[in-house]
């Protein structure tokens, strides 16, 4: 019982320690995704140049995007024209680091390692954009049409419509994204300190390079996000870790996984992936033998003795009601997974009284509204092979009525970033005239006229993931 107590005060410390600074992440990451339009990003990354790679890793320093997510929105940016290089610097740099962590870091590990963080992944992702160089896609025009989507949908939005946007985004999709993996790392931080022994990592005392090449066997092939390796670096390091290998697990760690080594190796090439997983484990390593020899030692782990500290100190009502908020957010998204579980053949989950809005049902129109067994639509529709009899509408006559629904599995998603990115790839299809892809079932429901399988299949695999008609 002992332990438990233990385990639980140690997740409830570091989340009191976090809370406020996740918060605050999370708003400014709203802000960025609801008041920069989507393709600012990608003009200025095309063409071969060091100065396109340096775009992108500053670009891709402060975005809120995992290790997963940044996946398909980098192969976004290779259709639209970008570099190999850029490219790679902007899988490098991207989910290493992001405002919700940038505060994160400091609220745990302090000033220092909050501005260490992103400097090293600004150098490591010009490193490997660099190794990478030059190498031009061929599929500039594909993407033409979704960024003028894009730029029209976002002119029109209102600056209240943006707010909510923002909101949304940042405490409802970012946290379906990294909450379940922010909780792992907090769990795994308070097993850490729970029940490692203080002097585990005195065993490499004297082996500074043994303890960082251990850590980059564990971190790289495993997924961590930016946000939740900082607890399980802050436990290590009160177990005697170095601050220079708990570097090397903050950048390694999010930069790849098993699933992005995978997705790179087939899109980009071997010899990209080989000059990937070089860049990141010369600019985690170098970065951190610097900060264990070459700075002073009191500067990252100064804030760990202060935030012991705090364990056993009365913690502030602000830090308790920031908890409770983060905690409301958690519990809001398993609430929505839950309601998840009553899906309609189109992939999309509908309440008991509510209706399929995507026309999969012979039942339902394209209008979303429900009709009875004689399919007379209400609303000006078309049903099926039925028409509606109450006057159609104009559109209809014109050439609507032509458009055609088909459904496609799609396979690799796991976050509202990879969703998003689907969903962009697909409708920039010059015969697409609307999609919708949900996360949970992998679905995506496509509208427009004379659709080509191929095409739409070719497009989803262009940016890492597998797609396959399924049947009506």
């Amino acid at each position: 019982m002992e332990y438990v107590n233990n385990l639980l005060d140690a997740v409830i410390d570091i989340t009191n320690e976090m809370s406020p600074y996740l918060l605050l992440g999370f708003l400014i990451a709203g802000i960025m995704h609801a008041f920069i339009p989507d393709g600012w990003y990608s003009k200025y990354l095309n063409g071969g140049t060091v100065r396109s790679v340096v775009n992108a890793a500053i670009f891709g320093v402060p975005l809120p995007l995992c290790s997963c997510g940044v996946i398909p929105t980098a192969m976004s940016l290779k259709r639209e024209g970008a570099s190999d290089g850029a490219v790679v610097s902007f899988l490098i740099a991207t989910p290493q680091t992001g405002v919700d962590s940038i505060f994160a870091t400091y609220s745990l590990m302090g000033l220092p390692f909050a501005i260490v963080r992103p400097v090293v992944a600004l150098f490591t992702a010009i490193l490997g954009g660099v190794f990478v160089g030059d190498g031009k896609d061929d599929g500039k025009a594909s993407a033409v049409k979704t960024a003028a989507k894009s730029r029209h949908e976002h002119s029109h939005a209102t600056f209240k419509d943006k707010c909510v946007e923002a909101f949304k985004f940042g405490f409802i999709e970012m946290m379906e994204d990294i909450g379940k993996w922010l909780i792992i790392g907090l769990l795994i931080a308070g097993l850490i300190t729970a029940f490692v022994p203080d002097s585990f990592f005195s065993l490499f005392k004297d082996n500074t390079l043994m303890s960082m090449l251990l850590v980059l066997c564990i971190s790289i092939p495993m997924y961590l996000c930016a946000t939740g390796s900082i607890p399980i670096a802050v436990a290590l390091m009160m177990k005697g870790l170095t601050p220079g290998a708990a570097l090397v697990l903050l950048m390694a760690g999010p930069a790849c996984n098993m699933a992005s080594i995978l997705v790179i190796n087939k899109v980009l090439g071997r010899k990209t992936l080989v000059k990937y997983l070089t860049a990141i484990t010369l600019g985690a390593v170098v970065s951190g033998v610097g900060i264990d020899y070459l700075l002073p030692r009191d500067w990252f782990t100064a804030n760990l003795i202060s935030t012991d500290a705090c364990c056993h100190e009365e913690t502030g009502w602000f830090a308790w009601t920031c908890t409770g908020v983060l905690i409301l957010l958690l519990l809001n998204i398993l609430r929505m997974k839950l309601q998840h579980k009553q899906t309609c053949s189109c992939g999309h989950s509908h309440s008991s009284d509510s209706h399929c809005h995507c026309g999969s049902g012979h039942d339902d129109c394209h209008c979303g509204e429900s009709h009875g067994e004689d399919h007379h639509c209400e609303c000006g529709g078309h049903c099926g092979d039925h028409h509606c009899e109450c006057g159609e509408k104009e559109e209809v006559e014109t050439g609507d009525a032509h458009c055609e629904t088909r459904q496609y599995k799609v396979d690799g998603m796991n976050c509202n970033h990879c969703r998003t990115n689907v969903e962009k790839v697909i409708n920039s299809l010059e015969a697409v005239e609307e999609v919708s892809v949900d996360l949970q079932s992998g679905m995506a429901v496509v509208r427009g006229d004379s659709l080509d399988d191929a095409a739409v299949i070719e497009a989803v695999e262009s940016i890492g993931f597998e797609a396959k008609r399924v049947s009506d």
